[in-house]
């Protein structure tokens, strides 16, 4: 028998002493808030989350699985139907067409998560081609909703379907990545980027593609690249590397990534753009520095731009260990004078966590670090204040003595 996922499955009651970031208009609901469910909801339906005195706070949509419950979307008595889904899509690409990021040959983040009040869903155009990538049961289940509303907007060639990898698991078969709507694109699709032309696979590649949140980064750090050596760190398919070389001029441009499909596609940008002052090999990342560190290799500039380390509160200490061993190694690289930019993509580690990571390293090394610049993500990587984690992306621009 099909459920109606738009209707109301059950009550979600909340634990009295875990209800004020629900108050707060926070929209994660783990289990360890929750204090019991009234009726039998199915994972992707909608749900009512109850306070104290019987008070509904919110209407979300439950995930029988992982580690987030419950999925808050409403404060209000708002349905969750079709024509709700249908305004929070406008309203995202509202902002993106303000921002004046809808340009045909480039690629923006049209819908980012619980930022754009979506938790879940994460929308990316590319050119003419949509990449959806769905991070919960909810979301999943309401594909034709969504890839409806954006085929709408934007008429794309196809809308492609990404998972995030734990959510595999328990969606099993019910559905599958690959095109949803349209053709699938053959090979990479260029896109451009501050001049620049990089081919992005949109089948294979980590995550939608490309980092998109860097964008604006790529381009500040490339103005400290003139005339520099650059070591390009977790360099994936260029983009720090290719803006230091072409945008920044530099004099030399060394890019590392321990995917050989990264590293392939990223020889291929270098070609694609007439760069001949840049080279990628594939290697592991901490061997590598290590290995530069003993042979006693400088660089004017080093970028480390490593994938998440921390997926959860819990793994943090062992994250922040593992970003001080990485930055240390890339500050005993730099030259007098160098250039260290750093980043983070933990959400669960703070600014204040890793400007701390910078301030262990200088004591040890015994340089000293000169924070230029602290960066975030771009403006299509918008932060929602009462979601704190996605203000995930710190990028430090330094200058080591």
């Amino acid at each position: 028998m099909s459920v109606d996922l738009d209707s109301t499955g059950g009550r979600v009651f909340v634990r009295g002493d875990r209800a004020r970031p629900f108050l707060e208009r926070h929209p994660w609901v783990r289990a360890t808030s929750i204090e019991r469910i009234e009726g039998e909801p199915v994972a992707g339906q909608v749900v009512e989350l109850v306070g104290k005195g019987d008070r509904v706070i919110a209407r979300g949509i439950y995930e029988a699985q992982g580690g987030i419950r419950v999925r808050l979307y409403a404060w209000d008595q708002r349905q969750l139907d079709a024509e709700f889904w249908r305004e929070r899509i406008r309203m995202a690409f509202m902002l993106r067409e303000t921002l004046g990021l809808m340009r045909p040959s480039e690629a923006c983040r049209l819908v980012f998560s619980e930022a754009d009040g979506l938790s879940g869903l994460i929308v990316d155009r590319y050119r003419d081609y949509i990449v959806i990538q769905a991070g919960s049961v909810g979301m999943v289940r309401r594909l034709p909703v969504i890839s409806g509303v954006l085929n709408d907007l934007l008429r794309p060639s196809a809308i492609l379907v990404r998972l995030e990898p734990e959510l595999r698991r328990f969606v099993g078969e019910s559905c599958e990545e690959g095109v949803f709507v349209g053709h699938p694109p053959e090979g990479p699709v260029v896109i451009e980027e501050h001049g620049l032309q990089f081919g992005v696979d949109l089948m294979e590649g980590q995550k939608t593609g490309f980092y998109l949140d860097q964008r604006e980064n790529r381009l500040a750090v490339a103005r400290y690249a003139p005339g520099r050596r650059v070591l390009d760190m977790f360099c994936y398919t260029g983009g720090f590397a290719l803006s230091c070389a072409k945008l920044g001029k530099a004099k030399e441009v060394w890019g590392m990534d321990g995917s050989e499909r990264a590293v392939a596609l990223a020889q291929a940008n270098a070609r694609q753009n007439g760069l001949a002052n840049v080279r990628f090999e594939q290697g592991d990342a901490f061997q590598t520095l290590r290995q530069f560190r003993d042979r006693g290799e400088r660089f004017g500039m080093v970028i480390l731009d490593p994938p998440k380390f921390a997926g959860g509160k819990a793994s943090v200490p062992d994250a922040l260990r593992a970003y001080h061993s990485l930055n240390r190694l890339g500050v005993e690289l730099l030259e007098p004078g160098g250039i260290l930019a750093t980043c983070s993509c933990s959400g669960y580690v703070t600014r204040e966590d890793f400007f701390n990571v910078l301030f262990g390293v200088a004591q040890q090394v015994k340089r000293e670090i000169q924070v230029l610049e602290m960066r975030s993500a771009g403006p299509d990587h918008p932060t929602w204040v009462a979601c704190r984690e996605t203000n995930y992306l710190k990028c430090f621009i330094c200058r080591v003595w």
